[in-house]
């Protein structure tokens, strides 16, 4: 296989260097869906041989302990230097094995699951997308469309009967809890008061003035 980089962007690593869980595995996707495949658990032997001493360096005693530790730290390099090489071998097998199951679009070249791609035309489903699903979500949306713009035509005709001129106390003069322009505090019950007119020059004034804010007199 001469390109062995074909997944490099539509994958992601599995692999354990270490332990008794020590080996390879690699996960695809397809880049439309994102619907995976795994190529399968590889045991990293080496790593795994290197457990084992190490078990048997924990039961040794004395003399043979530090024997025992001074193999299991020689194999633990060989677990570090030799696992790039295991690594790739296996990645490689991967990508063969993957290769049968993923196909790139023509077109964008995009990796994407036999689900997404028409093999007829050689393209993926976002650049060759299927006629009858489209027709149906462009009826759909269509009838969004026109229920929206008539849904907003009998909102505009109910604004109409909305009071829109009279000021509204948000806030309640007794404890300051919102009142979202209610009559009633709905936090303490309290009454609002509304905007009156004044005496001296009839402009209305907001409810808890003080003082008119057109002419000055007391309210």
């Amino acid at each position: 296989m001469a390109d062995t980089l074909w997944f490099s962007n539509n994958h992601s690593d599995h692999s354990v260097q270490y332990g008794n869980d020590a080996g390879f595995e690699f996960e695809f996707y397809c880049q439309h869906c994102r619907d995976t495949w795994r190529s399968g658990f590889e045991p990293y032997r080496t790593a795994r041989a290197a457990g084992w001493i190490r078990r048997a360096a924990n039961m040794a005693n004395g003399a043979a302990s530090s024997v025992g530790w001074d193999v299991a730290e020689g194999v633990d390099g060989l677990v570090q230097s030799g696992w790039h090489k295991a690594r790739d071998n296996s990645f490689k097998q991967a990508i063969e094995a993957a290769a049968q199951h993923f196909h790139r679009c023509a077109r964008c070249t995009s990796y994407v699951c036999a689900r997404c791609f028409s093999a007829d035309r050689g393209l993926c489903v976002s650049c060759a997308p299927d006629l009858a699903a489209e027709v149906e979500t462009a009826r759909h949306q269509g009838q969004v469309n026109a229920a929206t713009s008539r849904a907003r035509e009998v909102g505009e005709a109910m604004a109409a009967e909305i009071d829109v001129t009279t000021q509204k106390q948000l806030v309640c003069l007794s404890c300051g809890h919102e009142t979202h322009g209610a009559k009633f505090c709905p936090e303490c019950g309290a009454k609002q008061n509304a905007p009156g007119t004044c005496g001296g020059c009839g402009v209305d004034v907001p409810s808890g003035s003080k003082f008119c804010p057109e002419c000055g007199a007391p309210q």
